[in-house]
């Protein structure tokens, strides 16, 4: 990686997070070594980045500190492009929306040289027979994750057997062609998993919850390792 590209990666970095970082992890996660990590941070506060902090403590930066807009390589607007035609194809119309309007956004400041080569595109997703439809309100359930709010839904599972559930929504997965929703189900005191397109008289529930430790997305990923 061209030193450039390193010391913009770090400003991108440190925007993203929301405690200080030491040398160290930068080091780990650049694949570089520290006394390199402490010549690049000089070198950014020197040119004006508002980093504070010092060796042996961590870093952060001021949040309201913007680099000017990036231009994008051709591999890298390609794989925006497929991604946000998966999104079309995969998800709901709102959703969609939503990425055709980004797509729009970039190719607004895009130069010519690029949106020429955006039409000679090498990967492709087209609309699947294989896509299975669902009741539940897609981006209902997306509210619901970043809002942390209850839903309660008809559960029929894979041998036909209908149960009630109240669950607190943490994510959705995608394997295609089916959409799972990863919850703490209430009545079950556990994580579980519930297929999209099994789920019956969707609810969204007045009643929130609280990142709790041991029943959030943390907690269930934890399990996975």
């Amino acid at each position: 990686m061209r030193r450039a590209d390193r010391l913009i990666k770090i400003v991108h970095y440190l925007r993203r997070m929301r405690h200080a970082v030491t040398a160290r992890k930068i080091a780990d996660d650049f694949g570089i070594c520290q006394r390199t990590v402490y010549r690049d941070i000089q070198d950014l506060m020197n040119s004006g980045v508002p980093i504070y902090g010092e060796a042996g403590v961590g870093y952060v930066i001021d949040k309201k500190y913007h680099l000017p807009p990036v231009m994008f390589d051709i591999d890298e607007l390609e794989a925006i492009a497929l991604g946000i035609n998966m999104v079309c194809n995969w998800t709901d119309g709102k959703f969609s929306a939503k990425a055709k309007s980004a797509l729009e956004k970039i190719q607004a400041v895009l130069p010519d040289s690029l949106l020429h080569d955006m039409e000679q595109l090498t990967t492709h997703s087209e609309e699947s027979h294989r896509k299975i439809p669902w009741e539940a309100d897609f981006s209902a359930i997306r509210e619901c994750i970043r809002q942390r709010r209850k839903i309660s839904f008809e559960y029929l599972d894979l041998k036909d057997r209908l149960s009630q559930r109240k669950v607190r929504p943490l994510s959705m997965v995608f394997f295609g062609p089916v959409w799972l929703l990863t919850s703490w189900c209430e009545s079950r005191q556990d994580f579980r998993n519930f297929r999209l397109d099994r789920i019956r008289d969707f609810q969204v529930s007045d009643e929130t919850f609280a990142d709790e430790k041991g029943k959030n997305l943390k907690a269930y990923q934890a399990q996975l390792c």
